[in-house]
């Protein structure tokens, strides 16, 4: 197994993430493909004690910054790390890439290189939400696709229904619509067209419409919606959960709660972009070697598990 790093992209490149892809190449045995401006990667590794064959250093002189247009970007440089990584999925070099840089180059590369898969208008983003189960529920879109037509959710349901074979051992999946009420009719355009859509695939276990509320509640195992409501909603998890464990570990003296450790995004590593043809897990960008690591187990078992072509399954019964 061979899996391409951006070590270029993120808040703490390239040292911790070099660290984190040493540590699962390492463990796993498997070689990793570190992409970034050689001189840089070089230095950095001189800090290591690793097996030579599992680590290949590829140059990649370019680095595209996190405040640069997407599309621009991807097209002027060329010989970025994000570009150079995934182009090293679309010629079989690696069997996947992971980043921890620009999410939106991330995705115009896989666009560009990679391609869609049939059926596919917009690729989006599933990431994990814990649940009261003790497990996770699969929320998707989280953040790639801003403006979405119903379709696109529709097309999302399917993406996030095999993922969830894969993440979390569930062939039929209850699949619900993130919206401002239950009942059927809520919401506006977009979640009432979606809604039937939804209802009318009968590959689908869709069991309606989930408020905001019920998030953690283990109701559904996949929530669907627009990336901009996504990804405001993860934010806002994300703050609260900081929030909360400041206030209650100040309350307690300074002892931290350990179920906070479950809101810990390093914990998940990444999430991949699903609808490509190819492996690409995006990362927080400010993850750190514990992060970059579980990306990288991310990735491992999308590999293993065949995401792809679970994907292009599940698509096929799209109607």
């Amino acid at each position: 197994m061979r899996i391409a790093v951006d070590v270029m992209g993120g808040d703490y490149a390239p040292e911790e993430v070099i660290a984190g892809a040493l540590k699962w190449a390492q463990e796993s045995g498997s070689q990793v493909l570190l992409v970034g401006e050689r001189e840089s990667v070089e230095k950095e590794l001189k800090s290591y004690d690793y097996t030579s064959s599992q680590v290949v250093v590829v140059d990649a002189p370019e680095t595209i910054g996190m405040d640069e247009s997407p599309a621009t970007a991807i097209r002027k440089k060329s010989n970025s790390s994000i570009v150079v990584a995934t182009k090293l999925v679309k010629e079989n070099t690696a069997d996947a890439v992971i980043s921890c840089g620009n999410t939106g180059a991330q995705m115009a590369a896989a666009l560009f290189i990679l391609g869609r898969m049939e059926g596919i208008e917009r690729p989006p983003i599933v990431t994990s939400i814990p649940n009261s189960a003790g497990s996770f529920s699969l929320l998707i879109d989280a953040g790639a696709n801003v403006d979405c037509k119903p379709k696109q959710l529709l097309q999302f349901a399917f993406l996030g229904k095999a993922y969830a074979s894969i993440l979390l051992g569930i062939e039929n999946p209850r699949i619900s619509l993130l919206n401002n009420g239950e009942e059927e009719g809520k919401g506006n355009a977009l979640a009432v067209e979606t809604y039937s859509l939804l209802r009318g695939q009968n590959a689908l276990n869709f069991i309606g419409n989930i408020e905001g509320r019920e998030l953690f509640s283990a109701k559904s195992d996949v929530i669907v919606c627009d990336g901009f409501t996504g990804n405001i909603l993860l934010k806002t998890i994300e703050g609260m959960a900081i929030f909360m464990a400041r206030m209650i570990t100040k309350e307690l003296g300074g002892k931290p709660l350990k179920v906070f450790g479950e809101w810990d995004y390093a914990k998940i590593g990444g999430a991949p972009l699903l609808g490509v043809n190819g492996v690409s897990i995006v990362c927080h960008g400010s993850s750190k070697r514990e992060a970059v690591f579980n990306g990288m187990r991310v990735a491992e078992d999308c590999i293993k598990n065949e995401i792809v072509k679970k994907q292009q399954d599940a698509l096929s019964k799209l109607v």
